[in-house]
């Protein structure tokens, strides 16, 4: 597993031994960043579900501000501030552990008073995750009015063309994976 752009593009970020977890794919990654855009500078970003932290690691490489990792495995914390440290990205990053399935970490916690202009969610697939971490979002408070969510699922996975303030974008299949960019209008009532 490399980064697949950007100023860090070829470094071999370290992952778990076993099928413990599902990280995104080099190809997945580069097509998520060829729907999205090249570039994420100057972008916060929120990456949830963050297993070995490829995606918020390589919006860091794509010159994004800060990245807030966030994942209830202690091995996978450990193994993303191991990558992290490979790249040289400590300093931009923040790491939360919480339990996904009980809610979106608090503002206070996000540390990004400014807002998140991206989100990254990739939760284990068909465990129904995904869409109630959609909707929490739609109407959370920390999403900056420009906010773009990459939405991962099984390619098998319905997805709703809206989800309160969050609306579909874009949507590709690769392999057995969905990617679903949604824009937040934050304006929506």
């Amino acid at each position: 597993m490399r980064i697949t752009g950007g100023q860090r593009r070829g470094i071999r970020l370290a992952s778990f031994k076993g099928g413990r977890i599902r990280p995104t794919s080099d190809r997945v990654r580069e097509a998520i960043f060829d729907l999205i855009g090249q570039y994420t500078i100057g972008l916060r970003a929120l990456d949830l579900f963050a297993g070995t932290g490829a995606l918020g690691i390589e919006a860091l490489s794509r010159g994004a501000k800060r990245v807030v990792f966030v994942d209830n495995s202690p091995e996978s914390l450990k193994l993303i501030r191991r990558n992290l440290a490979l790249c040289g990205y400590e300093s931009v990053s923040t790491l939360l552990k919480k339990d996904l399935t009980r809610g979106l970490p608090a503002v206070r916690d996000l540390g990004e008073e400014e807002g998140v202009d991206l989100v990254f969610a990739d939760p284990p697939y068909k465990k129904g995750y995904l869409l109630p971490i959609l909707s929490e979002l739609s109407v959370s408070s920390f999403l900056s009015s420009r906010a773009t969510i990459v939405a991962e699922a099984g390619k098998e996975e319905h997805l709703p063309d809206t989800v309160g303030n969050l609306s579909l974008a874009k949507t590709r299949v690769y392999g057995d994976t969905k990617i679903c960019i949604y824009s937040y209008d934050g304006h929506k009532t």
